[in-house]
């Protein structure tokens, strides 16, 4: 049983980044059931129960004696392109945000954490453990790392917005460091987010960087795929100058 259930989620997840990378755009019906069972070496139950998650989820739509279909309609749109607050993010998009703390206090740093925070094994760091809700809904699920020794006054009696506290303590959140993984829900973020197991999410590992290039807070972020549209705006690499390019 295991065996099948982890055949799902792999192929749910490959789908997933298709649909977010735009393989399959708005409205492109997805190939079916025998094609997909064919190009992943799955059976044709296991592709009906990881497209049946998606559908589930909003990414796609079953129309009666046509097939399945990505849906046109979009989540919510956020820039990835800027660092902003959560709380901010759901206010923008016309929705009550709330802030549950699951856990907080202090941690010492494991060689990766003081690694990536330029810190000392051992160096005491705050751990904060919260989901944001929009409108009641968990949406967002998070754990963030801070040195103590960037912040000012009481960590018991923080802000809501972490950037908020750190541009307090004279750390202005300048830049970061991101990776985007498209996941499934395993049974505890499922619990957490109050999604069924196996539903897509998108999974955020960011490092915060202050004006100097110092990094100042490590968080790992779980969101609920259907929630926000995320997107990226990106540059043109910097091409080297040719002969004859000066005037152009």
């Amino acid at each position: 049983m295991r065996q099948r259930a982890t055949a799902v989620e792999r192929l749910r997840a490959e789908l997933l980044s298709e649909l977010l990378d735009g393989t399959y755009p708005s409205g492109v019906k997805l190939p079916n059931e025998d094609e997909l069972a064919e190009r992943s070496g799955v059976s044709r139950a296991t592709v009906r129960e990881a497209v049946g998650g998606l559908v589930e989820a909003g990414y796609l739509t079953r129309r009666h004696g046509s097939g399945t279909f990505v849906t046109g309609t979009l989540p919510r749109r956020h820039a990835l392109d800027t660092s902003v607050s959560y709380l901010s993010m759901i206010k923008e998009a016309g929705m009550t945000p709330g802030l549950v703390v699951l856990d907080q206090g202090e941690r010492e740093a494991s060689a990766e954490q003081a690694d990536r925070l330029r810190v000392s094994v051992g160096e005491p760091l705050l751990r904060m453990e919260r989901i944001r809700t929009a409108d009641g809904r968990p949406v967002v699920y998070s754990v963030d790392l801070l040195p103590l020794r960037c912040l000012a006054g009481d960590p018991a009696q923080l802000d809501a917005s972490l950037y908020n506290v750190l541009e307090q303590s004279g750390h202005v959140v300048r830049g970061a460091s991101a990776r985007l993984v498209p996941v499934v829900a395993e049974q505890r973020l499922a619990d957490l987010l109050e999604v069924e197991a196996g539903t897509p999410l998108l999974h955020i590992d960011q490092v915060d960087f202050d004006g100097d290039g110092h990094p100042v807070m490590l968080s790992a972020e779980w969101h609920v795929a259907d929630a926000f549209e995320l997107h990226i705006n990106r540059r043109a690499a910097p091409r080297a100058t040719q002969a004859g390019d000066e005037h152009a």
